[in-house]
């Protein structure tokens, strides 16, 4: 017979003493059919309208630009390589993979941004830039 120090032990009985009071629930079942559905993919979608801001004269600017194209933003070139979104019967939300450069005359092409934003959560993957901000705010077209 092996030792378990007391320690240990305590700290596995405070575990399913902890556990004990959900798994006796009347009516809660565990498994994949008490939870939410999950929706198998994201919907592809050929546009996205994006909003773009330049912070130093506080103009917007919406726009929607097509999986492939690429949109001129002051000195920035977006282009949309792809748009997802939920299907209509699941929370709202909007994927975009964006590749921002940055092209300042006499000057070499920098890249300033790539990957997804999402629309639900702007913070989450942000373009960090000093004069422009670039958001997504939906898919476009079936």
């Amino acid at each position: 017979m092996t030792t378990t120090p007391k320690s240990l032990r305590g700290a596995a009985l405070a575990a399913a003493l902890l556990c004990l009071p959900v798994l006796s629930l009347p009516g809660l079942t565990s498994g994949p059919a008490s939870a939410a559905p999950v929706p198998e993919e994201m919907v592809s979608r050929p546009a996205a309208k994006l909003q773009g801001l330049d912070k130093i004269t506080a103009r917007t600017s919406t726009f929607t630009i097509a999986v492939g194209e690429t949109k001129a933003l002051g000195s920035l070139r977006i282009t949309l390589r792809a748009c997802k979104e939920n299907p209509p019967i699941e929370t709202p939300e909007t994927a975009a993979f964006l590749e921002v450069i940055e092209n300042k005359p006499g000057e070499q092409a920098e890249p300033v941004f790539s990957g997804w934003m999402f629309s639900s959560s702007p913070a989450l993957s942000a373009m960090e830039h000093p004069i422009y901000d670039v958001w997504v705010l939906s898919c476009e077209g079936d």
